[in-house]
């Protein structure tokens, strides 16, 4: 147990920090509405802190998990967490299966038993090239998924097998097998066919570990204008809600200044800003 967890009061007054952090972001209307996670670096925090690989994945679910409540409370509608690549099954067989388990495990956790589910009206959806999973863990994810489906309040897109190399296949697969002329066959079609289709735009893509490197993850999503990419040092499960919140607070800063700026646009463009206004005074 960390040494401030056990200072009387503490965990009642973070809450109480948390919840005005969060009507605070909430209400200055520039959170974002779709956020990315890529989530690296429990096996290194793992071997960083001597502790068993299963250790440092239930480190990371839980920093997950933290950050999860404050963004849904800040007033996210839609994040979506890198939690299985499609590459990942070229690791050793014992320890593809334990991070099946893991996986079947807390996605029925946080349907079941989290109050992401229960508190923030979250629907948890799994995402990515189902096939890929074997039959039974297949099985509890469907059952697992189906707990939330009613849920309206926010997503949470679990990609568990994913790539974006495969998302973009599968989008143009289903377009081919449909009945659809090939005029009708354009970006917006295939960004419908996307797994994340339905949800917002994506707004924010947040990765740690030092890495900088997209790992075929959102290709598509993150190459729209105006999407922040933040990168992090530190392992993810240090990561943890007080980054989360920076940047946050970035995000608004940076949101509220870009309006401002468009609202100071006339019909013909952008105005001039003061250094070339100031250049034009002196030719």
């Amino acid at each position: 147990m960390e040494a401030n967890t056990m200072i009387p009061g503490f965990s009642i007054a973070s809450e109480w920090i948390k919840n005005i952090f969060s009507r605070t972001i909430r209400s200055s209307n520039c959170v974002p509405k779709h956020v990315g996670f890529v989530m690296d670096g429990n096996r290194r925090y793992a071997r960083k802190n001597d502790i068993e690989i299963k250790e440092g994945h239930e480190a990371g679910f839980l920093s997950m998990s933290q950050v999860l409540e404050l963004c849904y409370e800040a007033g996210v509608n839609t994040a979506t967490v890198f939690a299985f690549s499609i590459e990942n099954f070229k690791r050793s067989p014992s320890e593809v299966d334990h991070l099946m388990r893991l996986a079947r495990e807390k996605i029925r956790q946080i349907a079941e038993h989290g109050e992401l589910a229960e508190r923030y009206g979250v629907r948890v959806k799994v995402i990515g090239d189902l096939t890929r999973l074997p039959k039974s863990v297949y099985e509890d994810v469907i059952e697992t998924t189906e707990m939330t489906k009613n849920n309206t309040r926010a997503t949470l897109n679990i990609c568990f097998p994913y790539t974006s190399r495969e998302e973009m296949l599968h989008s143009i697969r289903t377009l081919v097998e449909g009945d659809i002329k090939s005029d009708d066959i354009n970006e917006a079609s295939l960004e419908k066919n996307l797994y994340t289709g339905g949800d917002p735009p994506l707004e924010l893509l947040v990765r740690t570990s030092g890495v900088t490197r997209l790992s075929d993850f959102l290709l598509w999503q993150v190459s729209q204008k105006g999407v922040v990419i933040e990168l992090f040092d530190c392992l993810w499960p240090e990561f943890g809600p007080l980054r989360m919140a920076w940047v946050l607070l970035k995000f608004a800063f940076r949101k509220s200044f870009s309006d401002k700026e468009h609202q100071l646009e006339d019909d013909d463009g952008p105005l001039e800003s003061q250094d070339d206004a100031l250049n034009k005074k002196t030719l």
